[in-house]
């Protein structure tokens, strides 16, 4: 071999090592290379929120030299239980603030960018599950990340001490700030993965559709980002439902917190080990506040003022949402509203009355529209229309009714178009699990990751010759409804929806804002 030869090999080999290298604000990392993309796993965002750190708001990242591997995913933060029935439990630390990002091969310097806010009821889930994995996103042009952020009551803490030592006298929400420091890191550098700081748009299910809803009304978050995904979960109802989201209600909470783990003070309770934590009771459990350092307003508030975030929407339910987290074997026409009560407390009657049924079978159904209609119908319909009636940007609503082809007697049996269901395809996953998918399935799945791909991409899901997704324009939609045959459609129990309505403007005291 020439010398000639010899050293462009060299400089080849230098090219192909050292190609997965990124040089961050905090120092160089080096990730791995799979087909079509890069991985870069467990990059720091902010410091380990630990000893004296617990509780308070992120810190920055302390800068490190040489070069830092990326292969390797980071533990979730410290949670009991799981996000998603028949999950593998993930290992936990407290040390946890990572996040990770999957870049496309030959993605062009400013690629737009996607970030998933993982759900998990604020109490768990994990930003390396691999449902969520980015690899088959990225490979249609967009970067993936995908946050951690604390959960529990490590995240979602209210205690009159931990408002008293803050200088906006607020507390809870830490795991809120985690989601805002992982998109001010996004900002900063994302540029160096071959992304777009200026096209960023910020995507969850269920909790993390929540979290969404609450960065789009949150004067932290303004300018992070550009575009908003919503799945199956908003934060909109009024809170005289719901006073624990209240500071002054939610401070007594973590009080009861503190004694459940004997813990007379702010200082003994950031000295017990986290394994305590994890035992500890949060009479409410882990939920948002309205505090003034990261949500002044309740979000229907915000929007309804026009002061959120305009930017563009998608947002959907899922036909039968409730399939998944409710068990109504149980349920029979005689004992409706006492199990309603028994689940949920005392709900103004109204709501209830609005699901009409005769039999026991009728009742089982009505208790599944209800259910799915009190936790995410309701305020995915409010989401786009507080986006239409007081913002600019568009939005884009769905409503998904595959049935995934669930195992009998799996961990998912029954779910129907349940919590969840949508997930595999949204992120072209069908793959990873080995169940009886149908080329309508594989169709759909495709059809899904190209709209939430092109909606990153353009703030508008149509394009490449899929079917037309239209805007939504009135109460009614319309909507785009996903299943093997993708057609427009309107919203599903509409007359329900409006009782939840009247209900709602009487105890906020101000009815729905119409369009300006």
């Amino acid at each position: 071999m020439t010398v000639a030869r010899l050293i462009s090999a060299a400089l080849l080999v230098t090219a192909i090592d050292t190609a997965h290298a990124v040089e961050t604000e905090s120092g160089r990392i080096e990730g791995v290379r799979e087909p079509g993309v890069t991985v870069y796993k467990a990059v720091p965002f902010a410091a380990p929120p630990t000893g004296e750190l617990r509780w308070r708001p992120p810190r920055p990242v302390e800068p490190w030299t040489g070069t830092r591997p990326a292969s390797h995913f980071a533990p979730a933060c410290a949670q009991t239980g799981v996000s998603m029935p028949g999950e593998t439990p993930p290992e936990t630390s407290e040390d946890c603030l990572y996040l990770n990002i999957w870049a496309p091969a030959d993605a062009p310097s400013r690629a737009p960018v996607l970030v998933w806010i993982h759900g998990g009821g604020f109490a768990n889930g994990s930003a390396a599950m691999p449902l969520y994995w980015g690899d088959r996103l990225a490979r249609r042009g967009i970067v993936v990340v995908t946050v951690a952020y604390r959960v529990g009551a490590l995240g979602f803490l209210p205690h009159p001490e931990l408002t008293r030592e803050s200088p906006g006298r607020g507390s809870g929400n830490y795991g809120l700030m985690d989601q805002i420091a992982a998109l001010e890191w996004v900002k900063r550098n994302i540029a160096a993965f071959g992304g777009d700081p200026a096209r960023v748009t910020i995507a969850g299910q269920s909790a993390g559709a929540m979290s969404v809803s609450i960065l789009m009304a949150s004067p932290r978050a303004k300018g992070l980002f550009h575009g908003a995904i919503g799945q199956s979960g908003g934060f909109f109802e009024p809170v005289q439902i719901a006073p624990s989201h209240l500071l002054a209600s939610a401070e007594r909470d973590g009080e009861a917190f503190a004694r459940s783990v004997g813990a007379p003070s702010l200082a003994a309770l950031r000295g017990l080990p986290v394994e305590a934590i994890l035992k500890g009771n949060l009479p409410s459990g882990a939920h948002p506040v309205i505090e003034p350092n990261v949500l002044p307003a309740p979000p229907f508030d915000a929007f309804a003022r026009g002061a959120h975030s305009d930017v563009p929407v998608l947002i959907g339910v899922n036909a039968q949402e409730a399939r998944a987290l409710t068990d109504v074997r149980d349920v029979t026409a005689a004992r409706f509203a006492a199990g309603i009560e028994k689940r949920w407390g005392r709900l103004p009657p109204p709501l209830v009355a609005a699901y009409p049924f005769e039999t026991d079978e009728e009742a089982r159904q009505a208790r599944i529209a209800f259910e799915t209609d009190l936790r995410f119908g309701w305020d995915m319909w409010a989401w786009a229309r507080l986006q239409r009636a007081t913002g600019k940007a568009p939005v884009f609503a769905y409503r998904f009714e595959r049935t995934p082809p669930f195992p009998p007697g799996g961990p998912h049996a029954g779910w129907g178009a349940g919590h969840f269901a949508e997930l595999w395809y949204v992120f072209d996953h069908l793959g990873q699990e080995p169940w009886a998918w149908t080329d309508g399935d594989r169709t759909l799945a495709g059809a899904m990751a190209a709209y939430w791909t092109n909606f990153v991409k353009t703030g508008d899901p149509n394009a490449g010759g899929l079917p037309a997704w239209p805007r939504f324009t009135s109460d009614t939609g319309p909507l785009l409804v996903l299943d093997t045959q993708i057609a427009p459609g309107q919203v599903a129990r509409l007359s329900s929806l409006r009782v939840f309505d009247d209900v709602y403007a009487q105890l906020r005291g101000a009815p729905f804002p119409a369009r300006r």
